[in-house]
């Protein structure tokens, strides 16, 4: 039996639910590690997929886009509606449909219910977050609940595997069955117009709530909107917000200071050892030199990365990442910007890719575009191996106030500078080339939660394997490949080839070929006459040839900047001059004129250079499929590096003028 035949043999489940009702912390551990990601075809919704097991079989388990309602009003909704129709190539129509329904918010998940049963599939309602709902001191009735809305009803928790198995059995035995429909929705099904069918909806499901749920009296579940007042407030709001991100660079810088320091460590004893063990040659330098340099230089980044992720989750798990969405949609409609763009722009933080991606949940086209040439502005995790390294250079050691190091203040004024211009130039694209009002937006928050542990270790996983995958796939080809043009083509040192021959013929000996000194052979390399073309393009921003040579690198990814500059400090060494560690390298390197190639000004033109500059081909490449023409992709690279080259510019010769130098 081919594949396709056993796919469409095997029992198909789908998981339906509002965002923030806990479908994905659901489907995690319904799913454990059996699952995987990719695409939806043709279209750049993402789509998860898993197998259940339930009894003696795998079930195929898919996890519908988080969604409201399915009146397809954007990409999401047209992709859940399709895959429930079983109008979705290389799915079939689900057997079973779960509805993850947030029991602290009823009445408004259950408006997706009632579309659900409207589709003729038997559905299970799986009441999350109903711990939070219990300690609140409510109340609901699961039987009346389930007779009404004529489908089982299961309470579960994800976090304590409370109600999983019955969850399970209730998927079971709704295999095969006839669905029946409430007799107020058979009115609404029956009602022609569109206001006629909401309306009957909205009338059933308060009936619902009012027959299955009591809320208490006592002010203890109060405490969500007492917080609130202090959280979303217009200016505690904002200064707790700055304040919370403050901390959590400082943790990392912190906490990942030592694992860091033992991983460079550990990657230069690595190419020494490489050196000792193999024969000399091209073979031996490339390996030290070439793949483990510019490949371990990336990779000490890791424990920071891991952090992010992990501080990234903890605030989204416990509901505080979507008070922060509240506070920064007042502004971002002042500027123009749809209100659902904030989802994006945070996906962005994590990686551009997918932030541009997200952006098909925005109707309109104009504010759809404004959010796409915006997206890069906001730092990914690719820029942060960079900050760290100019920050480890010539920043380390240093505090303000004696309690906050300084690299954690400026690790935010990177983050803020790309939020800053990314708010400008939203206003300046919303009134030009894109003028549209936005439209009203609705956002509510949940429920806070204590965040789930597994939930978080997962997210930090599977960032930490794309990390390293990509430093194992994509940065080794690019390092094997500056390590060729650093190492290419191979100078003679005539002059002492001369005097070697003269030595020789006058004893008879064999003539050799002196090669230069490492330094000298960088410069005479095709990287080195690439950085010198260029190096007078780059000087006004305190940049030098080799510098010069890892910009152009890092347009392939920017985290590729590290392993260009580990390559080239790695090889522009004398071998009685090398360092241990890249940052050592980075902080002796020096100019022609013996004065140092790093100041606090240099490092901070490029770390401004790097927050503004769009050096990431892969970013282009999905712009350009989002858009459907090179036109944008051509105008985001064009302008985002002429914003990047003017701001480094005013600030290294700002600097200089101002005697910072």
């Amino acid at each position: 039996m081919n594949d396709a035949a056993a796919r469409d043999d095997q029992v198909t489940i789908a998981l339906a639910g509002n965002p923030n009702a806990g479908k994905t912390t659901l489907f995690n551990s319904l799913t454990g590690l059996r699952q995987k990601v990719a695409n939806y075809p043709g279209v750049t919704v993402e789509r998860k997929e898993g197998q259940w097991q339930m009894d003696d079989r795998l079930v195929r388990l898919i996890d519908l886009p988080g969604l409201y309602s399915l009146d397809a009003t954007s990409l999401d909704e047209q992709i859940a509606r399709d895959v429930i129709t079983g109008k979705q190539a290389g799915i079939s129509r689900p057997d079973v449909v779960i509805a993850v329904v947030d029991a602290t918010n009823l009445e408004r998940n259950l408006y997706l219910v009632t579309q659900l049963l409207e589709f003729g599939i038997p559905v299970v309602v799986a009441l999350t977050m109903i711990d939070l709902f219990e300690r609140q001191l409510h109340k609901i009735d699961r039987e009346m609940l389930s007779a009404l809305l004529k489908c089982p009803v299961v309470e579960v928790n994800a976090k304590t595997g409370r109600g999983i198995d019955e969850l399970r059995a209730a998927a079971a035995a709704a295999l095969g069955s006839e669905p029946v429909l409430p007799e107020p929705l058979l009115e609404a099904v029956r009602d022609d117009t569109t206001n006629g069918k909401i309306f009957a909806r909205y009338s059933f499901i308060s009936d619902v709530a009012q027959e299955s749920v009591w809320h208490s009296d006592q002010s203890s579940h109060r405490l969500s909107d007492k917080i609130d007042r202090v959280l979303t407030h217009r200016v505690f709001g904002l200064a707790i917000l700055i304040l919370v991100l403050l901390v959590v660079f400082q943790t990392i810088f912190s906490w990942a200071s030592l694992p860091m320091d033992l991983l460079e460590k550990g990657f230069g004893a690595l190419a020494n050892e490489a050196k000792e063990l193999l024969p000399a040659g091209i073979l031996t330098d490339l390996i030290a030199d070439g793949i483990i340099a510019g490949v371990g230089g990336v990779v000490v980044f890791l424990p920071q990365i891991l952090l992010l992720f992990f501080f990234i989750s903890i605030l989204e798990d416990s509901g505080y990442m979507a008070r922060a969405a509240f506070l920064m949609d007042k502004l971002m409609a002042r500027v123009g910007l749809h209100g659902k763009a904030f989802l994006p722009l945070i996906s962005s933080f994590a990686c551009a890719i997918p932030g541009i991606m997200a952006t098909r949940t925005i109707e309109s086209r104009r504010d759809r575009f404004a959010t796409i040439m915006i997206a890069p502005f906001m730092s990914c995790s690719a820029r942060l191996p960079v900050y760290t390294l100019m920050i480890a250079t010539v920043f380390a050691g240093q505090t303000v106030f004696g309690i906050i190091s300084v690299g954690a203040v400026l690790m935010l004024a990177m983050y803020a500078l790309g939020i800053f211009a990314a708010i400008i130039i939203a206003f300046l694209l919303k009134r030009t080339l894109l003028k549209a009002p936005p439209p009203p937006f609705l956002m509510e928050l949940p429920p806070y939660r204590l965040p789930n542990l597994k939930t978080v270790l997962f997210n930090m996983m599977t960032r930490a394997w794309l990390f390293l995958k990509r430093a194992g796939t994509v940065i080794l080809a690019i390092s094997i490949l500056l390590w060729a043009l650093t190492y290419f083509p191979r100078a003679i040192d005539t002059a002492g080839l001369r005097a070697d021959s003269e030595q020789r013929t006058a004893i008879g000996g064999e003539v050799s070929e002196p090669s230069l000194p490492e330094s000298e052979q960088l410069k005479q390399s095709f990287a080195g006459r690439l950085g010198h073309a260029i190096e007078p393009v780059i000087k006004p921003l305190g940049f030098d040839w080799k510098i010069g040579v890892a910009l152009i690198a890092s347009f392939a990814a920017r985290e590729v900047l590290v392993s260009t500059l580990s390559i080239i400090y790695n090889v522009g060494s004398d071998d009685n001059a090398q360092s241990e560690t890249l940052v050592s390298a980075v902080r002796d390197a020096k100019r022609d004129d013996g004065s140092p190639v790093w100041t606090p000004l240099t490092a901070l033109s490029l770390m401004v250079f790097f927050v503004l500059a769009m050096q990431c081909m892969s970013t282009l490449a999905v712009v350009r499929r989002e858009t459907n023409s090179w036109r944008w992709p051509a105008f985001m690279f064009a302008y985002m590096t002429a914003l990047a080259y003017t701001a480094a510019f005013i600030t290294y010769q700002g600097g200089k003028v101002l005697g910072f130098d």
